[in-house]
């Protein structure tokens, strides 16, 4: 059987007819860049990830661009982020002239550790002008422990949750739980709607969502040229627009990610269960992702969105040789990432240096992603976890 890493038509299909409903709309109102469904499709992401405001962009990558630019990072400046991320998180910190500083990751959920920040804080460096901490596969980060930090030290903190909108981190109020969504913590959140994202558009697209009003038109500003009023320009800005089609289309499909989150998470633990009846966990041969906050949710089935699984990573033996015999076997897989950004060979041309790294290059070399997206049906996930144990028994590693 085939098995896709990623099929967007099974989401496609039952959504069609809407969606080309609201593709004619905005391509008879002539209004194809901002605009009013720009606007109400701000609205709307703002009002889901408990932001004030939301800022259309044109991609999740000029989404960090923009908000580094509105904190006036630049030459000779330093950005704090993890070195396991897509490479937009570092390449939005080179292209500004600013040099990033990298934090190891913790090993169960892959995200910055905040321990590690908060050493590298503790030097002083007056050249660290903003944190990045990735939200990386769709579990937020340690936002309590990150924010605390960040405001001892007083160094903004820029979400990079490109893989993670509707991800909920639990926060300690009074001795209850309040669950608080990704973007909603720093003084921006940054959002990718590539296709190929939970919540994905038919092209690029991105989003910034912000806390505070003056910051929010900043960015308003900045994402337009820098002009205010319209051929005056303060300050210098880029093109970063969101098309209005692409707003309407991620508007409907907005509607309707709760379902593909509870979808991603249903299928989440279908693995765990098959995973564990193959033996391959007893047998040390795969690690699955933790949910970290699993346990503190209240229905983890139905409820809060604790997790999202942009994507389903494990740690495997023998990593690269299966990868390749699943691949022999149409079972679809990718490594995020086998390059970990401080071993990219562009960084390194300018003469880079810096600490070690261990988990992130653990991780590096043991990570496989697995098909999660919500469509996929029990006997598609049952052939993944086939695939991976006839692997292991063909080389002798399980019985």
């Amino acid at each position: 059987m085939r098995v896709p890493l990623l099929d967007l038509r099974g989401q496609l299909a039952p959504i069609r007819e809407e969606i080309l409903a609201e593709i004619t709309r905005v391509m008879d109102s002539s209004m194809y860049i901002l605009g009013p469904d720009v606007v109400k499709f701000e609205e709307n992401v703002a009002a889901y990830c408990h932001a004030r405001r939301g800022i259309g962009v044109s991609s999740g990558t000029d989404a960090l661009l923009c908000a580094l630019m509105g904190l006036g990072v630049g030459p000779g400046d330093k950005v704090l982020t993890s070195s396991y991320s897509f490479f937009a998180t570092m390449g939005s910190i080179l292209r500004l002239g600013a040099t990033p500083v990298f934090a190891d990751i913790e090993r169960d959920s892959f995200n910055i550790d905040a321990a590690e920040i908060r050493a590298i804080l503790s030097d002083k460096d007056p050249a660290i002008k903003a944190i990045i901490p990735v939200h990386l596969y769709g579990q937020c980060a340690a936002m309590d422990e990150i924010m605390a930090v960040a405001r001892e030290f007083g160094v903004p903190v820029v979400e990079d949750a490109a893989q993670a909108i509707g991800a909920c981190f639990p926060v300690q109020d009074d001795g209850a739980i309040r669950w608080q969504r990704a973007g909603s913590f720093g003084a921006a959140g940054c959002f990718s709607f590539f296709p190929s994202k939970n919540l994905g558009g038919m092209g690029d697209g991105g989003m910034i969502t912000v806390q505070d009003a003056a910051f929010a038109d900043e960015l308003d500003v900045i994402r337009g040229h820098g002009g205010k009023p319209k051929y005056y320009h303060a300050v210098v800005g880029g093109n970063f627009r969101l098309d209005a089609i692409q707003a309407a289309i991620l508007d409907v499909k907005l509607r309707y990610l709760p379902d593909w989150h509870q979808g991603r998470r249903h299928n989440a633990r279908i693995y765990h269960s098959l995973f564990e009846q193959a033996g391959l966990i007893e047998k040390g041969l795969v690690q699955l992702p933790k949910a970290v906050y699993y346990e503190l949710a209240d229905d983890p089935v139905r409820g809060v969105d604790y997790h999202i699984y942009n994507q389903f990573v494990i740690r495997a033996r023998e990593r690269d040789a299966l990868r390749d015999y699943l691949l022999r076997h149409d079972i679809g897989v990718e490594i995020y990432y086998p390059v970990p950004l401080h071993r990219q060979e562009c960084l390194l041309k300018t003469g880079w240096q810096g600490p070690a790294l261990p988990e992130t290059d653990k991780a590096a070399a043991e990570t496989l992603a697995l098909p999660i997206f919500p469509e996929l049906s029990r006997q598609m996930l049952e052939c993944v976890v086939e695939g991976i144990a006839a692997f292991y028994r063909e080389n002798g590693m399980l019985s």
